[in-house]
């Protein structure tokens, strides 16, 4: 993208709450929204130390998550705790296959498909990588889609928990893994609304 192309070449900035493009005051900063009245920003600040803060933040959630019990399951007076991958493989074997691939692929897959395309974008940001702008935008709009998805783990297990409650005979109730990951999720949330995309836009010398 040339410069000529830019927004703030045009004189205009893009509020990041409600994005309206409004007219950008040089020399002024933080000016309020005609609209939302959040204050202006070229950019959002701090944006790449507080992505990664989060984001590392995630990810050291996401070991005790994998690794301490889910959910307790109780039937016939025999209990067991299971941990979110051995929920899957338990679901697996009892033929509960769709709810095995739901829950890998809201526990497993996106939560790491999020950690690899947060951690990708902000090296080539930081080195100010101008190849492949346009599919890193492309992923990072990905990755803001199917991150509300990551909650569907917690859901499952909480409807388990709420529906598979037979006093005598079996129950199942949440353990403290499901509370690591779904900070896990929150954090990697919060670190996909702190990064600002237009940071993929900026030019170099060398353009």
């Amino acid at each position: 993208m040339t410069p000529a192309g830019q927004a703030l070449s045009l004189g205009l900035v893009r509020c990041h709450v409600c994005g309206l493009a409004c007219e950008h005051v040089g020399g002024v900063h933080a000016l309020p929204c005609p609209r939302c009245h959040a204050p202006l920003h070229t950019r959002l600040p701090d944006s790449l130390t507080q992505t990664w803060a989060l984001l590392l933040t995630g990810l050291l959630l996401y070991l005790p998550a994998n690794l301490l019990p889910v959910m307790y399951n109780s039937f016939a007076g025999r209990g067991s705790e299971s941990t979110i991958l051995g929920g899957i493989a338990g679901f697996w074997a009892s033929g509960s296959y769709g709810i095995a691939i739901v829950i890998f692929t809201a526990s497993v897959l996106v939560p790491c498909a999020k950690f690899g395309i947060l951690g990708g974008l902000l090296i080539a940001t930081k080195r100010r990588d101008v190849s492949g702008r346009i599919r890193r935008s492309r992923l990072f709009r990905m990755t803001e889609h199917i991150g509300y998805w990551s909650m569907l783990d917690v859901m499952v297990v909480a409807l388990i928990a709420a529906l598979v409650q037979f006093p005598g005979f079996s129950t199942a109730e949440p353990r403290i893994g499901i509370v690591f990951f779904g900070a896990v999720v929150m954090f990697t949330l919060l670190a996909a609304m702190k990064f600002d995309p237009r940071l993929l836009w900026e030019n170099n010398k060398h353009e």
